[in-house]
């Protein structure tokens, strides 16, 4: 995981929840962990990540306060913790 991964990863996990974070790099993010990503109809995107799934809408701008949430809830499911790769 490189630093760019890392810094967008802290973010995810930051406190108060950013709303300026891009759906890619989260996608990158992802992939990254291992994750196995699944484009799917109606603008949703599979992932696969340490024997849990989730599925999330693919926007094309910086992620809503609300689905930064769910993926931060989806990684602490995972077993994924942002002390786990310092920046």
């Amino acid at each position: 995981m490189n630093h760019r991964h890392r810094k967008v990863l802290h973010s995810l996990f930051a406190h108060p929840v950013s709303a300026n974070i891009d759906f890619k790099e989260v996608v990158h993010v992802l992939e990254a962990l291992g994750a196995e990503i699944d484009n799917k109809s109606g603008n949703r995107v599979g992932v696969k990540l340490n024997g849990h799934s989730a599925a999330f809408s693919h926007v094309h701008h910086s992620l809503p306060k609300e689905e930064v949430v769910q993926i931060k809830h989806f990684l602490e499911t995972c077993g994924v913790k942002a002390e786990q790769y310092p920046e």
